[in-house]
C-alpha cells in the first residue's frame, strides 16, 4: 500500500514552478537581485509585494513579502489538478488553504513542520 501512496503522491506533483524568498522589505531584496546580481524582474507586483525573475534556463525565483511579515523561504509545487491535490493533502492531514486565483493561476498553500511555505500551483491555460 505504502507504494500506492507514493506513486500517487509522485503523479501530484508534477515539479517546480517558482523557488523563492519571503522578505520583509521587497523593494530593497528587487533592487538587490536587479542590481548586484543583474537579473532583471519579469512580474513586479503592482501593489509593491515582491517580484518574479525568469532565468534563461526557465527556471523562476521570486521575493514576496507576506501579510504577516516573516521571512523565510517557500516552494511553489506544480500540480496538473489543484483541486484534487488539495484534498488528497488535506485527508493526508496537511493544513491546506482554500484555492487563491489570480489571473493567471490558482494557488493553495500549507507549511512542512518546520513552517517553510508550500505552495500548491496550477498554472491557467492560455486560449
Amino acid at each position: 500500500m505504502a507504494t500506492d501512496t507514493a506513486t500517487t503522491l509522485r503523479k501530484t506533483v508534477t515539479g517546480i514552478d517558482i523557488a523563492g524568498y519571503l522578505v520583509r522589505d521587497p523593494q530593497a531584496a528587487i533592487a538587490f537581485y536587479r542590481d548586484k546580481l543583474g537579473i532583471e524582474p519579469t512580474e513586479i507586483d503592482d501593489q509593491g509585494r515582491g517580484a518574479e525573475f525568469t532565468l534563461s534556463d526557465g527556471t523562476t525565483f521570486g521575493v514576496w513579502n507576506p501579510p504577516d511579515d516573516n521571512a523565510g523561504g517557500f516552494v511553489m509545487f506544480a500540480v496538473s489538478n489543484l483541486q484534487e491535490a488539495v484534498q488528497t493533502y488535506r485527508s493526508r492531514g496537511v493544513g491546506v488553504s482554500d484555492i487563491t486565483e489570480t489571473p493567471v493561476c490558482y494557488m493553495a498553500f500549507a507549511q512542512d513542520p518546520e513552517g517553510n511555505g508550500i505552495i500548491l500551483h496550477q498554472r491557467k491555460l492560455n486560449g
